[in-house]
């Protein structure tokens, strides 16, 4: 139940991060459309609107940071799970690969 349980949440985790780096991943264009072309200069401030771009990336990051630290000791915890249960049952092939598998997502 622990291992379909990481499975799913790596799942989901992996679709968060997918969502998170959009910011990351459109810079550019988010540069362009954050910095007042010549004619807009007077009705938006860049000073404000470039801080308020950043705080949003660094927010991004931040929480980026803290679902991959999640992912992390969840998944340690199925592995140390599996690790004991191989040690129960050396002979266990299919539990061997599942071990392998996690301690490779680590």
């Amino acid at each position: 139940p622990s291992i379909s349980l990481s499975l799913s949440l790596c799942l989901l985790i992996q679709e968060l991060l997918r969502v998170m780096r959009t910011i990351d991943d459109r810079i550019v264009h988010e540069l362009n459309t954050t910095i007042p072309t010549a004619s807009f200069v007077g009705k938006v401030d860049p000073g404000q609107t470039c801080k308020e771009l950043y705080e949003s990336l660094m927010d991004a990051h931040t929480k980026r940071e803290r679902i991959i630290k999640n992912c992390i000791s969840q998944t340690s915890a199925v592995v140390k799970t599996l690790k004991e249960e191989r040690e129960k049952a050396n002979e266990d092939v299919a539990l061997l690969k599942q071990l392998r598998k996690e301690q490779t997502k680590v």
